[in-house]
């Protein structure tokens, strides 16, 4: 009982966070929901990281692989021929998808670190892949896309928040469900897990395939917002590091902890920019800071606060 009192009231603090940050439009610059936007986009993509290694125990160190592979094949798409914007997000989340099934059908027969490896190669090839096909991708350069969902600031900053909170909605269920007892389970120990009677293959790869939907569907709507695709935006390192980081200083296996640090990096990051290239340094020592004192993250945190009152 116990458990289902406090996830419920983890759901009406989110209910009541999402109504707050839904009436921002009227009071806050298109500045602030710019970069609110891309939070909410950023902390998709951190929830999906959760879900694959905070539950499933998969060291995944190439979450761009996904987002890219959605975000280029839908940019794509919309550069050649100009189809409905549903479409192209379509197609960029099954690319996604398929993606996602020909990385982790390979890498999940493997333990420890090779999985991890895998997925940051993946990763290198389809950086390369980018620059090597510039007449399609772009190259370095970026691939201007035609085509946005919408000009509108405010309309752009609620569809950004819509997705994030219904993202959140189903993977926080999820992961509370059967079958992320069973990742969790398998995560930490895959051997008795398959003793058990449980298919540990069969439930981390349906959450590959998961993450990779919302990862590649994220991606998708990120090109419509921007614009443009380019390798600095989807699919470099740093932007994988970035998702790690947010998703492990929110509160790792709590999914809707990577919505707090996407928020807290991607404001960090905006008020050091006049520091330079000082404000990564900073950023990462704060966050640094954070993993090794609280190692449970800001949600951690503000449970412990809760718990001390």
């Amino acid at each position: 009982m116990k458990k289902r009192l406090s996830t419920l009231q983890v759901l009406a603090i989110s209910a009541l966070v999402v109504a707050v940050t839904a009436i921002l439009p009227f009071f806050v610059s298109g500045y602030i929901l710019g970069l609110l936007t891309v939070a909410f986009y950023f902390g998709v993509f951190a929830m999906a990281w959760d879900l694959l290694f905070g539950f499933a125990g998969e060291v995944n160190f190439g979450p761009t692989f996904l987002i890219g592979v959605g975000a280029y094949t839908a940019g794509i798409l919309d550069n050649l021929y100009q189809p409905p914007i549903i479409v192209c997000l379509a197609a960029g989340t099954l690319a996604a998808i398929v993606g996602g099934l020909v990385l982790a059908l390979p890498a999940l027969r493997l333990r420890g670190p090779y999985f991890g490896l895998i997925t940051l190669v993946a990763v290198l090839i389809l950086s390369n892949f980018v620059v090597v096909a510039a007449e399609l991708t772009g190259g370095e350069i970026g691939l201007t896309v035609p085509d946005v969902i919408t000009v509108n600031a405010d309309t752009n900053y609620w569809l950004a928040l819509g997705f994030m909170a219904v993202s959140g909605g189903i993977l926080y269920f999820l992961s509370r469900s059967p079958i992320g007892l069973i990742l969790q389970a398998s995560g930490q120990d895959p051997v008795q897990t398959n003793a058990l009677g449980f298919n540990v293959s069969k439930h981390k790869l349906a959450a590959f395939i998961v993450s990779a939907f919302f990862s590649g569907l994220a991606g998708a709507l990120m090109v419509f917002y921007f614009g443009v695709a380019s390798v600095g935006t989807f699919v470099d390192l740093t932007v994988a590091v970035q998702i790690i980081v947010a998703a492990v200083i929110g509160g790792r296996r709590t999914i809707i902890g990577g919505v707090l640090g996407a928020v807290f990096l991607i404001g960090a990051n905006e008020a050091l920019r006049p520091v330079g290239d000082l404000s990564t340094f900073v950023v990462s020592a704060i966050a640094l800071v954070v993993v090794l004192l609280f190692p449970s993250g800001f949600l951690g945190l503000l449970s412990r606060l809760r718990g001390a009152e």
